[in-house]
């Protein structure tokens, strides 16, 4: 099967991104929260816009599936 789907018009805006973020390159406030953690999840919408950080990720699967949306690993 050789069939072209444009993948852009199957997102209803229910995709976000999860990436892992080394503690060491967020702000300070934030780095304090981390609690000696090395990397946390950022979970990101499709414009780029940081939706939420968290400690697992798995943890950011769960919150975004929570919230209805489709969330996809980004390395």
């Amino acid at each position: 099967m050789d069939t072209q789907v444009d993948l852009k018009m199957l997102d209803t805006g229910r995709t976000v991104y999860v990436r892992p973020v080394a503690v060491d390159e967020l702000p300070e406030d934030v780095r304090e929260q981390a609690e000696g953690l090395d990397t946390i999840y950022a979970v990101h919408a499709a414009d780029g816009e940081r939706l939420a950080l968290v400690r697992e990720r798995n943890l950011a699967f769960v919150i975004a599936r929570q919230n209805d949306m489709t969330p996809v690993t980004v390395h």
